[in-house]
């Protein structure tokens, strides 16, 4: 494949495939990170945050195994590869949460339902990416380098809890990887309602196994082709603006797996949706929701790239190789979305 068309093309659609699978399992699975909580929270239901329990734990698993065969690089890995900032993982995923709960999707969910024909989406999705290249490389990008830097590991210290026990224990870290994703795998599975709806853990194990692919797939590419290419996983906030430029200017810069990955959810989404027989054409008509779903996406693009990733690419692609920010940020990302969910239901029901 790599000969055929090419190391860029390949980890392209190295990410379309990994997007597809995530995209139909939004609109076939009911994957959904704020869904999750809302159910948590207001529902009294655990079954999708369980269901994140089992996509996490598979992705843990497979991962190490990669890295046990030296198949993937630990260290060359984007949340392996730089020094953990714990100040831009906390306030990174509170700005994420809010803005998250402001929008009524992450940038994964927006993907998903734009697919479906849901035109607010595109809103976020336009905004939300526009908002992570002016933080990654935009007129943010000065102050966001002086408030939360990053310098990138010169030793063999990764900053992942796998790693670290390893230092402590002298065990292996793939194998201390694998057991901890075995952990949570059986405590996520341990659930009789569950059980009940066993398309969800069908559809919980595809969304790790897409992360899978991603981590695999970049790896060989990089490990049997020329071209600078980091073995990276899905992740959906500066990759929304990496698409946005690429649509933009494709003929002057390469194809990259950020928008396969893109284009992959969206594919998925539609098929999805078609599939259920729900696609239909939607659009905001409440001045007041867009406004805040304009400002949601300003501050899930702002606070993803501070806290280096979002719901995915921190609570999957991170948490995949047991990265110290993963749980942090993820907490961070439930805290803020509760608090804006707390604040929008008090908002329009307001308690006697």
């Amino acid at each position: 494949m790599i000969d055929l068309i090419g190391e860029y093309s390949s980890s392209a659609l190295v990410g379309v495939v990994g997007g597809i699978l995530l995209g139909l399992a939004a609109r076939l699975g009911r994957f959904c990170t704020l869904g999750a909580i809302e159910d948590r929270l207001y529902g009294g239901s655990d079954l999708r945050l369980r269901m994140w329990g089992i996509a996490i734990g598979v992705a843990i698993v497979g991962t190490f195994a990669l890295i046990a065969t030296g198949a993937l690089p630990a260290a060359d890995t984007l949340y392996l590869g730089l020094h953990w900032n714990p100040l831009g993982s906390v306030l990174g995923g509170l700005a994420f949460g809010y803005g998250m709960a402001l929008a009524g999707n992450c940038g994964y969910g927006a993907l998903a339902r734009l697919g479906g024909g849901d035109l607010r989406s595109f809103v976020i999705v336009l905004v939300m990416g526009v908002a992570a290249y002016a933080t990654v490389s935009g007129p943010l990008a000065p102050l966001r380098a002086a408030l939360f830097p990053i310098d990138a590991v010169t030793d063999d210290r990764l900053p992942g809890i796998a790693h670290g026990l390893a230092r402590l224990t002298g065990l292996g870290a793939p194998a201390i990887g694998i057991a901890l994703g075995l952990a949570l795998l059986a405590a996520s599975l341990a659930s009789k309602a569950l059980w009940q709806t066993p398309g969800t853990v069908f559809w919980a194990a595809i969304v790790g196994a897409a992360i899978l692919t991603g981590w695999a797939g970049t790896s060989y590419i990089r490990a049997h082709g020329f071209e600078p290419i980091a073995p990276v996983s899905h992740s959906f906030s500066a990759p929304l603006g990496e698409a946005i430029l690429w649509w933009m200017t494709g003929s002057v810069r390469p194809v990259s797996f950020a928008v396969g990955s893109v284009a992959g959810v969206w594919i998925g989404a539609f098929a999805g949706s078609l599939i259920k027989g729900h696609f239909r054409w939607e659009a905001c008509e409440d001045p007041r929701e867009l406004r805040r779903q304009i400002v949601g996406a300003a501050l899930m693009g702002v606070g993803a790239v501070v806290a280096l990733g979002c719901t995915i690419g921190q609570g999957l692609s991170a948490f995949s190789v047991l990265a110290w920010s993963a749980p942090v940020t993820f907490a961070a990302i439930f805290a803020g979305a509760a608090f804006g969910l707390r604040q929008l239901i008090e908002g329009f029901q307001p308690a006697e």
